[in-house]
């Protein structure tokens, strides 16, 4: 091995990448895992006992390693690595400044593109509560079109939403001027706002104005109001980030606060499951890279309760990600040591909170409840959705640290059952879902999770590889649980499953006769309920979107032959669905394009869906 910086990457017997790491020295780093003298603790002992094999990248610097682990971590997610499940990404009001009459539009991916950006704002309803304010106050435009040549006004010219700079009577230095209005408002800097608008209400009084003023009287009465429902936290400090963490049996709880222009607009707050054995230092460094290795520009000055690991190596990357320098600090006093206790509270209380009444997290409740063997760290659950077998489909949703992992739901439709058999359905749905995860293999003898997305329809986001949950939830009832559990026998997978029925709610066990009732309001009930009615919503609404395709779908798209100019001289020819089924197949033949074969296919499909219609 080098003795130079890099990147490392620990493998199992099957080639998967158990853990990344990074390090100053490879030589050394490696060595220190395989020692007899190494001082590692259960966790990472039990990865060593998995390597069969390594491999490395060397290079150039440390800040090098560094933004290439982070890289490698985000697109493999390996299994020994702290990670944040964290699917959502963060909302920003966007000024674009950088175009010639800028507009103000939310935007949940920063770039680097001359625009002003504002945030994040977590959770969003503070931001959907200003640009509200700001499009009834400000007249700026909200459309996307190019306005380098003239055009009609809009509606929003009409309802005085807009002076619509699109129609070429606007003065541009006017229109900059009430873009830097918008600017010192979302900037929080509300006094001087108020300031110069009321300077310009003054000078238009004084010219006989008295409409215009009477606009601008109004708009700093509105200001005014919703100055006094944010909350100053501390106005010297302008744009910070406050970082609070909690550990506690393993488990470590972090509280992020983002405080701009002295104002807190949004928090965050993550549970991290499997911190034992990571020491503090380590556990925040690893934090605070795979949180702003997301789409979030950091704050100048990150406040944390103590220092990083590669504190140093942080604050660089960081710098880079802002585009200017980025401290991260660790107050003694004063505001900013308060604002650190504030948010350690804050991760102290989440935890408790998450821990429920009686001191365990709802999971273990949930475990002892079901008289499951193990905790479930994840969950899944299954639901079909059809009308009398009619546009059939399954759907998956993914659960796991309290949040819904929405880049792991799936959904399929049913084509290989036919007729209503919501059994045959269900059986289909989970066989589909595992049937390439390569799980309850003679080969290992033990349930694993390995991807399988090769095969869905993948939700918008981008697919990330499928595990098996430790617990499956089917919505239904005994029936949809024989098929269930059919499925994964024949897929030799071994994982705990239930099934959840509706009216009253109640929970189906495979080794007991009786349901469990959910109608008791614990969180064990609750945490069911809801995890049944998130996979009902889902299929629900893409059953819903097949149905309305196939309303507006014309019946000659059904015909194979059939395409799109073939279609078109049809329509073109005869004007509608109704003439080309009436017509004589000689003349379908006829048309230019067409034989006698496609012709009697075309009138032989048209006059089956007729059927089928009536």
């Amino acid at each position: 091995m080098p003795a130079k910086p890099g990147v490392y990457f620990f493998k199992d017997e099957k080639g998967r990448i158990l853990y990344v790491g990074k390090a100053r020295d490879l030589k050394n780093r490696l060595r220190s895992y395989f020692q007899k003298s190494a001082a590692l603790d259960e966790r990472k002992a039990a990865m060593v006992r998995s390597v069969r094999d390594f491999e490395y990248t060397v290079t150039e610097n440390e800040l090098e390693a560094f933004v290439l682990e982070a890289n490698l971590i985000k697109q493999f997610r390996p299994r020994y690595n702290i990670l944040l499940r964290d699917d959502k990404s963060y909302p920003y009001l966007k000024l674009t400044v950088n175009e010639t009459w800028p507009r103000l539009e939310v935007v949940r991916r920063v770039q680097k593109d001359g625009a002003r950006y504002f945030g994040p704002y977590v959770p969003a309803g503070a931001m959907w509560e200003i640009l509200s304010f700001i499009r009834n106050n400000f007249n700026i435009r909200t459309c996307k079109y190019s306005l380098e040549k003239r055009m009609r006004p809009c509606i929003q010219h009409q309802i005085k939403r807009c002076i619509a700079p699109c129609g070429g009577h606007v003065d541009h230095d006017e229109y900059m001027q009430m873009i830097d209005e918008v600017r010192l408002l979302l900037e929080g800097r509300n006094s001087g706002l108020l300031n110069v608008l009321e300077k310009k209400m003054r000078r238009l009084s004084a010219e006989m104005k008295y409409e215009e003023a009477a606009l601008l009287r109004d708009r700093i009465r509105a200001i005014r109001q919703i100055s006094e429902r944010q909350k100053a936290v501390a106005p010297q400090l302008g744009d910070v980030d406050v970082i609070g963490i909690f550990r506690e049996a393993g488990r470590a709880v972090f509280k992020i606060l983002f405080i701009r222009n002295g104002f807190m607009i949004g928090s965050r707050h993550f549970i991290i499951v499997d911190a034992a054995g990571e020491t503090d230092g380590a556990l925040l460094g690893n934090f605070i890279g795979r949180f702003y290795e997301k789409e979030i520009i950091p704050a100048p000055e990150v406040l944390c309760p103590f220092r990083p690991e590669d504190a140093g190596l942080l604050a660089s990357w960081l710098s880079g990600r802002r585009d200017s320098a980025v401290k991260i600090a660790v107050p003694k006093r004063g505001i900013r040591k308060k604002l650190v206790a504030m948010a350690e509270e804050n991760a102290l209380l989440l935890s408790r909170s998450d821990r429920g009444p009686e001191g365990t997290a709802p999971t273990e409740r949930l475990t002892e409840f079901l008289g499951l063997e193990k905790v479930p760290e994840d969950i899944g659950a299954f639901d079909i959705s059809n009308i009398a077998g009619k546009e059939p489909v399954g759907a998956f949703v993914y659960w796991a640290d309290g949040m819904f992992r929405k880049d792991k739901y799936r959904h399929i439709r049913m084509d290989a059952v036919q007729g209503p058999d919501d059994y045959a359905m269900m059986k289909e749905m989970v066989r589909r879902t595992f049937k390439k995860s390569g799980v309850g293999s003679e080969e290992s003898g033990m349930r694993r999770k390995e991807e399988n997305t090769s095969h869905l329809a993948p939700h918008p986001s981008r697919l990330t590889p499928l595990p098996v949950p430790d617990l499956i939830v089917i919505d239904g009832g005994k029936g949809q649980l024989g098929a269930a559990r059919k499925a994964l026998e024949e897929l030799g997978i071994d994982t705990a499953v239930i099934a959840v029925a509706k009216d009253p709610d109640r929970a189906f066990l495979a080794d007991r006769e009786e349901p469990l009732s959910l109608e008791d309001g614990g969180a064990p009930s609750l945490l069911l309920r809801r995890i049944r009615d998130e996979v009902h919503r889902f299929a629900v609404r893409y059953h819903k979107k097949l149905r309305a395709k196939r309303t507006f779908e014309s019946p000659l798209e059904k015909i194979p032959g059939v395409a799109r100019k073939r279609r078109f001289a049809l329509l073109k020819h005869f004007g509608s669905i109704e003439a080309i089924r009436s017509a004589p197949v000689e003349e379908i033949a006829g048309l230019k394009g067409f034989h006698r074969k496609i012709a009697e296919k075309i009138h032989e499909s048209l006059a089956k869906s007729e059927k089928e219609t009536a």
